[in-house]
């Protein structure tokens, strides 16, 4: 079994499960973050997993952890499996920061029915499709069942956060989104947009959750935007995203891919690793693996599990 669609396992406390990632409780009281392949789009997760797709994830989070250490503090303890990550408990700030370069995405489609501000920033108009902003601009979301675009003032008002930290994690953002633009435009790549999530440990901010992954951020090939401004594909799941629009059937979209399909995400996974990197995503050449085996041999030697059977740990 080359991918990692589900982990379930009465050994460990689960704490969250989410579209992707699933958070346990450790024997020694750390957060073991269970990064998988599932695939969500459009508010349902498909029903295929895509390989490699969760070692891309966790691999770049920490591959970025690490190069912004010195920007902000982070909750990463270190690495136990390629799918597998354990992290520092910390207070999460129900807040994402999101960062735009471009004008794309949820902010175009606002911007062409006639909105001007955003989360309280204002933009002028006579701005074309994936233009580039002249600085990057900070539009936060709230963290509730549905995110909302809110302004600084009402994210101090309503209590989300202090000026003070708003202000800190507002600076830390473009700090962030600044360093990982030059670093990805020396690779060929645009950093088009991102979120960062923060929270805070023994009253000190700390980075969270995933940095600059495919899932949480839109890249750009730099020749391709070059070439074509407003045509620039996506080089994330934005591949998935419209073979779905494109086989959508009375209204609805398919809930699982075609080997094809799937054998392609893949490919891209690993293509935006290697390209932000440098290097090859380790195992990638071994299609044999047996990912949830694998985990299961990693948690059992942290002394975290004992071994059981992956039919269960998958049930």
């Amino acid at each position: 079994m080359n991918t990692l669609p589900q982990f379930n396992t009465p050994q460990l406390e689960l704490l969250h499960r989410g579209k992707v990632r699933d958070s346990y409780r450790v024997p020694s009281g750390e957060r073991l973050i269970v990064v998988t392949d599932r695939l969500s789009a459009f508010d349902s997760v498909l029903e295929t997993a895509i390989p490699y797709k969760g070692a891309v994830l966790n691999g770049l989070a920490d591959f970025w952890f690490d190069k912004t250490r010195d920007i902000v503090p982070n909750h990463v303890i270190r690495v136990v499996d390629p799918n597998a990550m354990l992290v520092k408990e910390a207070e999460p700030i129900r807040v994402e920061m999101v960062v735009r370069g471009y004008l794309t995405g949820s902010m175009l489609r606002g911007y062409l029915s006639g909105q001007r501000t955003f989360s309280g920033v204002s933009v002028p108009d006579g701005l074309t499709k994936h233009q580039r902003f002249p600085e990057p601009i900070v539009t936060p979301t709230t963290k509730e069942e549905s995110d909302r675009e809110i302004t600084p003032e009402n994210l101090v008002s309503e209590g989300w956060v202090s000026a003070e930290l708003y202000e800190q994690m507002r600076v830390v953002a473009l700090q962030l989104f600044n360093f990982a633009s030059a670093w990805m435009a020396e690779r060929g790549i645009i950093l088009v947009d991102t979120k960062y999530e923060f929270g805070l440990l023994n009253g000190e901010l700390i980075l969270i959750d995933e940095i600059h992954t495919p899932d949480s951020s839109r890249f750009w090939d730099a020749a391709d935007y070059a070439a074509n401004p407003e045509g620039a594909a996506q080089m994330d799941k934005e591949y998935i995203r419209q073979w779905l629009i494109a086989h959508k059937v009375d209204g609805k979209y398919p809930t699982a891919l075609t080997p094809e399909v799937t054998a392609e995400a893949s490919r891209r996974y690993l293509d935006i690793y290697q390209r932000i990197t440098g290097q090859p995503l380790a195992g990638a050449a071994d299609e044999g693996v047996n990912v949830p085996a694998r985990l299961v041999q990693n948690l059992v030697k942290e002394g975290y599990m004992q071994d059981e059977p992956v039919e269960q740990l998958n049930g």
